[in-house]
């Protein structure tokens, strides 16, 4: 599936339903602003990992109405003619401001600001939390599997596990958070991740022997690649593995069986065949439990895939979009269980001198940095175009990196547990 030149109709009914209405009394040019927060963090999560900013930045440029999209509308009864006629020249020309992607977060903390009249910032609701969702969830799990792994590179390879463009983003997302490569060849060529990727169980039973197989493989890949030892039987499987490529291979995956044990004892058969420089790939079903779980285990590489794209046990960030301010004036929800805080919030973030996190402030209006703070938001689009200078992918993961570091030993944890630090309305 190709990715549709407009993003207008990456949206709920209702987003435009409320647009009509708003133009038919006159509110819809209404200075207004918008934010989106979460209210808690994923059951179980001591922090957040924001993604999908770039990607939201890109939808947004492309959120126009085409001729196309818009004789839909009307054939639908979706829109009226005073409302088609203003969406023909949509256009977003206001101010997004946010948390720049790999930036942790906490309950309420304001991960995307967006300044607009009401007509223009409204519609961008749904598309805006669908990619924040989706992103931050999977960008959320993966960063946690990396501190799991403890330096042991992760491969995501869950395009199978989802649907065909969210494997594409996922892939990203999970580069983000710091994996080292994706089976995913869409997320190659778009967002430029590394790939990795060898051979299925399918090319072993398609020979009429494993040693045959493992020798087709090695004749088009070289000794350097990964041999899949686990179709039939693990322990003869090294040893055709070997026989076959020479004690000069470069890794073989295990699939299946309590990996921990078959980890051991596949590293004692590899440095009893010579085999010393041969790593150990594992995969199946991994999550952050299951990888901390084989820390002590002699494992080379992770491959991780169900438990990544479907959420690791959380399908959604549980971000929302909210109005907070309407001409100046805060505005807030009052609903039980789902109340809001009105108006614009600066969000800053103080440290120990040692550089750990001590907590989340959330300031009314503008704020500046004290000593010790750091402001979290920075300028995404102004007027609708790009603001520039903003972190690429690469830089991303180099910020995530950093802020890991500043985490409380406590906020690492993967047991539950409050968050890694407080949030402060001040």
């Amino acid at each position: 599936m190709s990715v549709p030149s407009t993003t207008a109709l990456l949206t709920d009914r209702y987003e435009l339903t409320m647009l009509g209405s708003a133009l038919r009394d006159g509110s819809a040019h209404r200075d207004c602003v918008f934010e989106v927060f979460a209210r808690r963090l994923p059951d179980g999560r001591r922090y957040g990992v924001v993604g999908g900013t770039a990607r939201v930045l890109d939808t947004i440029a492309r959120f126009r109405f085409d001729d196309e999209t818009l004789e839909f509308l009307r054939e639908h009864d979706i829109v009226d003619a005073a409302t088609a006629d203003y969406l023909a020249g949509y256009c977003f020309r206001g101010d997004v401001s946010g948390y720049p992607e790999g930036e942790l977060y906490f309950p309420y903390s304001p991960v995307l600001t967006v300044t607009a009249s009401f007509a223009e910032a409204v519609v961008l609701e749904t598309v805006i939390l669908s990619i924040l969702n989706h992103d931050t969830a999977i960008t959320s799990a993966a960063a946690r599997m990396v501190a799991a792994a403890g330096g042991r590179p992760i491969i995501e390879m869950g395009s199978r596990r989802t649907h065909e463009q969210a494997a594409v983003a996922s892939a990203r997302a999970a580069y983000l958070a710091g994996f080292a490569s994706t089976s995913n060849l869409a997320a190659a060529r778009r967002y430029s991740v590394p790939t990795a990727g060898t051979a299925a169980h399918a090319f072993t039973l398609l020979h009429d022997d494993e040693r045959a197989a493992f020798a087709a493989q090695l004749a088009s890949m070289g000794t350097g690649t990964t041999l899949l030892v686990d179709t039939y039987d693990i322990t003869r499987g090294i040893e055709r593995a070997i026989e076959t490529a020479g004690t000069e291979l470069g890794a073989i995956r295990i699939d299946s069986g309590d990996l921990a044990v078959m980890a051991r004892h596949s590293r004692e058969l590899l440095d009893k065949l010579g085999a010393t420089g041969t790593r150990i790939v594992v995969s199946g079903d991994l999550d952050e439990f299951s990888i901390a779980a084989l820390a002590a285990a002699p494992v080379d590489v992770y491959g991780v895939g169900t438990s990544l794209v479907t959420g690791s046990g959380e399908p959604t960030a549980n971000m929302v979009y909210k109005l907070v301010e309407v001409d100046g004036r805060p505005v807030a929800k009052r609903s039980e269980h789902k109340s809001s805080n009105g108006g614009r919030k600066t969000a800053l973030r103080s440290y120990k001198p040692s550089g750990t996190a001590i907590e989340e402030i959330i300031v009314a209006g503008a704020a500046s940095p004290g000593e010790g703070e750091r402001l979290l938001q920075i300028p995404l689009l102004h007027g609708g175009e790009p603001v520039d200078g903003l972190p690429g992918l690469e830089q991303s993961r180099e910020h995530l990196r950093a802020a890991t570091v500043t985490l409380p030993w406590d906020g690492l944890k993967l047991s539950r547990g409050e968050p890694a630090i407080p949030t402060r309305f001040a």
